[in-house]
């Protein structure tokens, strides 16, 4: 297929899902207590890179239309305080895929520093580090489950290491790119893994710009749900956008608004991101197994890919973190909050909000327990939440946490309304009440001494010694 009958495809699905997603989002609400699926449900992972929370117009934003996932919201659940793995992009993605927070990851920071393998970024030599021979995912887990399982688009847990590929940790098959091989990078990539078969794509060779990496995505993600809907499947669509550099085949209906060049292109990343959302949906429609799927979207951190004046404009024109503290790299609640919606009609209560707090290693003991008769791995940090998304309970009390590396080491964990914060080079903790100050504008760790003293024993405890890092 051309990279103009791509776009085509996901312009053409973007219309017919609008419609749709306005028609659903009228419906009456479907009791949580409804039928139960005719199979063990199949699960669908939609993760974005650098989309904040409030880019999405089911969490209020203004600017950019996003129909198709606010549709999915309308007939799901929607958490006000889900987060990230981790405030950057590989050691979040191994939280994800791995169950385990960042004080037990094996990834814990884009680059390590020390050991690892040592690679070229551009002209910079950095040292990565790739998910452990053998290391379990949530992938490993559902094919021992009896799922077909899949990936299509960004790992990003592979370093420099060539045994550290999806196909190596569960994932039956995959299309996508590699932090080791140049050339499937980018919005106009000139190579594409299948499997472990490198190819090549001649229409953006030679500097052409002709297929679109978003609609790669979308196409391969499509044709593997209509290839395996017979089966329970488990498939995880990884994309990239919008991550910089903002780049889009067009700007589509944002290209009469009177903004700037970054400003529309981060948009048409976005509707591009929305349509391919759309044709998912229409695709498990049409294989009519909308009542056996469970679908959840999300994105990896907070916004702002990169600390430069032109990104920071992008993120503060479009308010994507709202009034959160922080971006992408930061541990207070603007790195690494996230969206997160799911939906599986019949089941899961539409129109439904959760403020309880989640985050990414969730997703697998979750996974698990969704699909019925898989188990689970001992040495995990997330609880399962699908009682929340079933309606049938909460988790039990439990400190989320976080640790990073950017610029040095710090690190953040929550409890409850809690949030501390010990920041970059040590110092005191930061004491955080979310319920009454989101913003984390106050610190009262003054005159909430034995709520610090929990989270001192908690920073400790959360976190074993790793030899790449610190």
């Amino acid at each position: 297929m051309t990279g103009n009958s791509m776009t085509t495809l996901t312009r053409r699905a973007l219309l017919s899902t609008t419609a749709q997603a306005t028609m659903a989002a009228a419906l009456p609400s479907i009791a949580h207590a409804g039928p139960q699926p005719r199979r063990r449900p199949n699960i669908i992972y939609i993760i974005a890179d650098d989309l904040g929370v409030y880019d999405l117009g089911c969490y209020g934003q203004k600017k950019i239309r996003t129909p198709n996932i606010d549709a999915l919201a309308a007939n799901g659940m929607l958490f006000n305080s889900a987060y990230g793995g981790a405030p950057i992009c590989s050691p979040s993605r191994c939280a994800l895929m791995t169950g385990k927070n960042m004080g037990h990851s094996t990834i814990r920071d884009n680059f390590a520093l020390q050991g690892g393998i040592i690679g070229k970024r551009g002209k910079e030599s950095v040292r990565r580090i790739g998910l452990a021979p053998g290391e379990k995912t949530v992938a490993t887990a559902m094919a021992e489950a009896g799922y077909v399982t899949g990936l299509v688009g960004k790992w990003h847990l592979d370093g420099y290491d060539p045994n550290a590929i999806p196909t190596r940790h569960g994932f039956q098959e995959f299309h996508g790119w590699l932090t080791q091989t140049e050339t499937t990078q980018g919005y106009f990539p000139t190579q594409w893994y299948s499997g472990e078969k490198l190819g090549n794509i001649p229409e953006n060779a030679d500097g052409k710009q002709a297929v679109y990496e978003t609609d790669i995505c979308t196409d391969q993600a499509c044709d593997f749900i209509r290839k395996n809907q017979k089966s329970p499947f488990f498939l995880t669509l990884a994309y990239n956008a919008p991550h910089s550099p903002h780049i889009t085949p067009t700007t589509g209906s944002y290209a009469g608004r009177p903004w700037g060049e970054y400003e529309k292109n981060y948009a048409a990343m976005i509707e591009f991101l929305d349509a391919g959302v759309g044709a998912v949906v229409q695709t498990v429609r049409e294989a009519g197994l909308e009542k056996d799927t469970v679908i959840f979207v999300s994105s990896d951190h907070g916004p702002r890919s990169e600390p430069t004046a032109e990104q920071t404009e992008v993120v503060e024109f479009f308010d994507s973190h709202g009034s959160l503290r922080g971006y992408k790299r930061d541990l207070y609640e603007g790195g690494i909050r996230v969206p997160l919606i799911v939906s599986w009609p019949g089941h899961i209560r539409a129109g439904s909000v959760s403020d309880e707090p989640v985050y990414h290693p969730d997703f697998l003991p979750t996974a698990v327990a969704l699909a019925g008769n898989g188990r689970l791995y001992p040495d995990m940090d997330g609880a399962d939440i699908s009682p929340v998304l079933l309606g049938r309970g909460g988790i039990a009390s439990r400190y989320l946490y976080w640790e990073t590396y950017e610029p040095s080491f710090w690190q953040a964990a929550r409890h409850g309304r809690w949030k501390a914060v010990k920041p970059v080079g040590g110092g005191e903790i930061q004491l955080f009440d979310l319920l009454e100050d989101s913003s984390e504008t106050r610190d009262v760790s003054a005159e909430n001494s034995a709520i610090v003293e929990s989270f001192v024993r908690c920073f400790k405890e959360c976190r074993v010694a790793s030899p790449n890092y610190i």
